[in-house]
Protein backbone atom coordinates (compact mmCIF):
# COMPACT_ATOMS: atom_id res chain seq x y z
CA UNK A 1 0.00 0.00 0.00
CA UNK A 2 1.21 3.50 -0.74
CA UNK A 3 0.08 6.89 0.43
CA UNK A 4 1.33 10.39 -0.37
CA UNK A 5 2.33 12.39 2.71
CA UNK A 6 4.35 15.63 2.62
CA UNK A 7 6.12 14.88 -0.71
CA UNK A 8 7.08 11.33 0.36
CA UNK A 9 5.25 8.15 -0.56
CA UNK A 10 4.73 5.83 2.41
CA UNK A 11 4.99 2.14 1.60
CA UNK A 12 3.65 -0.45 4.02
CA UNK A 13 4.61 -4.09 4.15
CA UNK A 14 3.43 -7.04 6.27
CA UNK A 15 5.87 -9.94 5.82
CA UNK A 16 4.75 -13.37 7.01
CA UNK A 17 7.47 -13.33 9.70
CA UNK A 18 6.29 -10.06 11.21
CA UNK A 19 3.17 -9.17 13.21
CA UNK A 20 3.19 -5.41 12.85
CA UNK A 21 3.45 -3.37 9.65
CA UNK A 22 6.72 -2.07 8.27
CA UNK A 23 6.60 1.46 6.93
CA UNK A 24 9.25 2.97 4.69
CA UNK A 25 9.68 6.00 2.46
CA UNK A 26 12.30 8.18 0.82
CA UNK A 27 12.98 11.82 0.04
CA UNK A 28 15.13 13.20 -2.74
CA UNK A 29 18.26 14.70 -1.25
CA UNK A 30 18.16 18.49 -1.71
CA UNK A 31 21.59 19.57 -2.99
CA UNK A 32 20.77 23.15 -2.06
CA UNK A 33 19.82 22.21 1.52
CA UNK A 34 21.95 19.16 2.36
CA UNK A 35 20.73 18.90 5.94
CA UNK A 36 20.71 15.17 6.72
CA UNK A 37 19.11 15.60 10.16
CA UNK A 38 16.24 17.65 8.71
CA UNK A 39 15.56 15.09 5.97
CA UNK A 40 15.58 12.25 8.48
CA UNK A 41 13.21 14.04 10.83
CA UNK A 42 10.81 14.84 7.98
CA UNK A 43 10.78 11.22 6.88
CA UNK A 44 10.21 9.82 10.36
CA UNK A 45 7.47 12.39 10.98
CA UNK A 46 5.69 11.19 7.85
CA UNK A 47 6.04 7.53 8.83
CA UNK A 48 5.00 8.20 12.43
CA UNK A 49 1.89 10.15 11.39
CA UNK A 50 0.99 7.31 9.05
CA UNK A 51 1.39 4.68 11.79
CA UNK A 52 -0.74 6.68 14.23
CA UNK A 53 -3.44 7.02 11.55
CA UNK A 54 -3.36 3.25 10.97
CA UNK A 55 -3.87 2.61 14.70
CA UNK A 56 -6.83 5.01 14.98
CA UNK A 57 -10.23 3.55 13.98
CA UNK A 58 -12.05 5.84 11.50
CA UNK A 59 -14.24 8.39 13.27
CA UNK A 60 -13.13 7.32 16.76
CA UNK A 61 -10.71 8.53 19.37
CA UNK A 62 -7.90 6.11 20.08
CA UNK A 63 -5.88 5.77 23.27
CA UNK A 64 -2.78 5.02 21.21
CA UNK A 65 -3.16 8.23 19.21
CA UNK A 66 -3.80 10.27 22.36
CA UNK A 67 -0.74 8.85 24.10
CA UNK A 68 1.44 9.25 21.03
CA UNK A 69 0.54 12.90 20.42
CA UNK A 70 3.80 14.05 22.03
CA UNK A 71 6.49 15.65 19.85
CA UNK A 72 9.00 13.24 18.35
CA UNK A 73 12.77 13.47 18.37
CA UNK A 74 15.52 11.38 16.82
CA UNK A 75 18.38 10.41 19.09
CA UNK A 76 20.95 7.63 19.03
CA UNK A 77 22.42 5.01 21.34
CA UNK A 78 26.08 4.67 22.24
CA UNK A 79 26.82 2.62 19.11
CA UNK A 80 25.16 5.19 16.88
CA UNK A 81 21.89 3.36 16.21
CA UNK A 82 19.09 5.90 15.67
CA UNK A 83 16.31 5.98 18.25
CA UNK A 84 12.84 7.45 17.98
CA UNK A 85 11.78 9.32 21.11
CA UNK A 86 8.08 10.13 21.56
CA UNK A 87 7.95 12.65 24.35
CA UNK A 88 10.10 11.06 27.05
CA UNK A 89 9.48 7.49 25.88
CA UNK A 90 11.26 5.33 23.34
CA UNK A 91 9.16 4.71 20.25
CA UNK A 92 9.27 1.97 17.61
CA UNK A 93 12.55 1.03 15.95
CA UNK A 94 13.72 3.19 13.04
CA UNK A 95 16.54 2.97 10.51
CA UNK A 96 18.04 5.09 7.72
CA UNK A 97 20.01 4.67 4.53
CA UNK A 98 21.19 6.88 1.68
CA UNK A 99 21.77 6.13 -1.98
CA UNK A 100 21.09 7.28 -5.51
CA UNK A 101 20.42 10.83 -4.34
CA UNK A 102 17.75 9.72 -1.86
CA UNK A 103 17.41 9.47 1.90
CA UNK A 104 15.46 6.39 2.99
CA UNK A 105 13.83 5.65 6.34
CA UNK A 106 12.00 2.67 7.81
CA UNK A 107 9.85 2.33 10.92
CA UNK A 108 8.59 -0.89 12.52
CA UNK A 109 5.00 -1.02 13.72
CA UNK A 110 5.65 -3.36 16.64
CA UNK A 111 8.43 -4.10 19.15
CA UNK A 112 10.85 -5.60 16.63
CA UNK A 113 14.12 -4.01 15.56
CA UNK A 114 14.58 -2.94 11.97
CA UNK A 115 17.37 -2.11 9.56
CA UNK A 116 17.18 -0.61 6.08
CA UNK A 117 19.91 -0.32 3.46
CA UNK A 118 20.26 0.51 -0.22
CA UNK A 119 23.22 -0.55 -2.33
CA UNK A 120 23.92 0.26 -5.98
CA UNK A 121 25.63 -1.90 -8.57
CA UNK A 122 28.18 0.84 -9.28
CA UNK A 123 29.69 0.21 -5.82
CA UNK A 124 30.92 -3.25 -6.88
CA UNK A 125 33.20 -2.80 -9.86
CA UNK A 126 36.00 -5.02 -11.08
CA UNK A 127 38.47 -5.80 -8.33
CA UNK A 128 35.97 -5.60 -5.47
CA UNK A 129 37.14 -8.11 -2.79
CA UNK A 130 33.99 -10.25 -2.75
CA UNK A 131 35.81 -13.06 -0.93
CA UNK A 132 36.22 -10.82 2.13
CA UNK A 133 32.49 -10.18 2.58
CA UNK A 134 30.55 -12.90 0.73
CA UNK A 135 30.58 -16.69 0.95
CA UNK A 136 30.85 -18.49 -2.43
CA UNK A 137 27.42 -20.10 -1.98
CA UNK A 138 25.89 -16.65 -1.34
CA UNK A 139 27.25 -15.38 -4.65
CA UNK A 140 25.86 -18.44 -6.39
CA UNK A 141 22.26 -18.16 -5.21
CA UNK A 142 22.22 -14.34 -5.39
CA UNK A 143 23.43 -14.59 -9.00
CA UNK A 144 20.46 -16.81 -9.77
CA UNK A 145 18.17 -14.02 -8.55
CA UNK A 146 20.01 -11.40 -10.64
CA UNK A 147 20.27 -13.45 -13.82
CA UNK A 148 24.01 -14.03 -13.47
CA UNK A 149 24.90 -10.36 -13.00
CA UNK A 150 27.72 -10.43 -10.42
CA UNK A 151 27.66 -6.68 -9.67
CA UNK A 152 23.91 -6.82 -9.11
CA UNK A 153 24.26 -9.93 -6.94
CA UNK A 154 26.93 -8.18 -4.87
CA UNK A 155 24.69 -5.14 -4.37
CA UNK A 156 21.85 -7.42 -3.26
CA UNK A 157 24.00 -9.30 -0.75
CA UNK A 158 25.62 -6.17 0.64
CA UNK A 159 22.26 -4.44 1.16
CA UNK A 160 21.04 -7.54 3.03
CA UNK A 161 24.08 -7.74 5.31
CA UNK A 162 24.11 -4.00 5.98
CA UNK A 163 20.41 -4.07 6.84
CA UNK A 164 21.02 -6.95 9.27
CA UNK A 165 23.77 -5.21 11.24
CA UNK A 166 21.60 -2.09 11.43
CA UNK A 167 18.76 -4.18 12.88
CA UNK A 168 21.22 -5.64 15.38
CA UNK A 169 22.25 -2.09 16.27
CA UNK A 170 25.99 -2.60 15.89
CA UNK A 171 26.79 -1.89 12.22
CA UNK A 172 29.99 -3.82 11.41
CA UNK A 173 31.64 -2.90 14.71
CA UNK A 174 30.74 -6.24 16.28
CA UNK A 175 29.83 -8.43 13.31
CA UNK A 176 32.10 -9.43 10.45
CA UNK A 177 30.35 -9.81 7.07
CA UNK A 178 31.52 -13.41 6.86
CA UNK A 179 29.85 -14.15 10.22
CA UNK A 180 26.54 -13.78 8.39
CA UNK A 181 25.20 -16.24 5.86
CA UNK A 182 22.45 -15.15 3.47
CA UNK A 183 20.44 -18.24 2.57
CA UNK A 184 18.50 -18.73 -0.65
CA UNK A 185 15.24 -16.85 -0.92
CA UNK A 186 12.49 -18.57 1.06
CA UNK A 187 10.06 -17.83 -1.75
CA UNK A 188 10.02 -16.31 -5.19
CA UNK A 189 9.14 -12.76 -5.95
CA UNK A 190 6.07 -11.65 -4.03
CA UNK A 191 3.80 -10.13 -6.65
CA UNK A 192 6.90 -9.39 -8.71
CA UNK A 193 8.09 -6.91 -6.09
CA UNK A 194 10.80 -8.61 -4.09
CA UNK A 195 12.36 -11.55 -2.30
CA UNK A 196 12.59 -12.71 1.32
CA UNK A 197 15.90 -14.11 2.59
CA UNK A 198 16.64 -15.88 5.91
CA UNK A 199 20.01 -14.90 7.38
CA UNK A 200 22.03 -16.88 9.94
CA UNK A 201 24.75 -15.64 12.28
CA UNK A 202 27.82 -17.66 13.23
CA UNK A 203 30.98 -17.41 15.31
CA UNK A 204 31.41 -14.38 17.53
CA UNK A 205 28.35 -12.69 16.00
CA UNK A 206 26.11 -15.49 17.23
CA UNK A 207 27.74 -15.36 20.67
CA UNK A 208 26.98 -11.65 20.90
CA UNK A 209 23.41 -12.01 19.60
CA UNK A 210 22.24 -15.47 20.76
CA UNK A 211 18.58 -14.66 20.10
CA UNK A 212 19.31 -15.24 16.40
CA UNK A 213 20.00 -18.93 17.08
CA UNK A 214 16.35 -19.82 17.70
CA UNK A 215 14.87 -17.61 15.03
CA UNK A 216 16.82 -16.56 11.93
CA UNK A 217 16.76 -12.99 10.81
CA UNK A 218 14.57 -12.24 7.82
CA UNK A 219 15.31 -9.68 5.15
CA UNK A 220 12.93 -8.49 2.46
CA UNK A 221 14.74 -7.16 -0.62
CA UNK A 222 13.19 -5.02 -3.33
CA UNK A 223 14.89 -4.34 -6.68
CA UNK A 224 15.23 -0.68 -7.58
CA UNK A 225 16.77 0.89 -10.67
CA UNK A 226 20.45 -0.19 -10.58
CA UNK A 227 20.22 -0.89 -6.88
CA UNK A 228 18.62 -3.01 -4.14
CA UNK A 229 16.62 -1.94 -1.11
CA UNK A 230 16.67 -4.38 1.82
CA UNK A 231 14.79 -4.27 5.13
CA UNK A 232 15.85 -6.59 7.96
CA UNK A 233 13.77 -7.54 11.00
CA UNK A 234 14.81 -8.90 14.36
CA UNK A 235 11.78 -10.01 16.36
CA UNK A 236 13.43 -9.44 19.73
CA UNK A 237 15.39 -6.30 20.54
CA UNK A 238 18.97 -7.32 21.37
CA UNK A 239 20.64 -6.47 24.64
CA UNK A 240 23.42 -3.90 24.43
CA UNK A 241 26.84 -5.49 24.33
CA UNK A 242 30.30 -4.22 25.04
Amino acid sequence: MEKDRKDAIVHTMNPDCQKGPILFAFLQRDIHRPNKAESRHRLISVLWDHLVAMKRPPGKRCQFADEMASPIQIGCDRLGRPLLLVGKYRGPAISFSEGDGKVWAALCGDASDIGIDVAGTDEFGEGYPCHRVFHPQEIQHASRVTGGDLKNASALLWSIKEAVVKALGCAFHLVDPLQMTVNPSASGARGGSGYTFPVDLSGKALMRFPMAADRPLWVHSLPQEKMWLSIALLNQRPTDHE
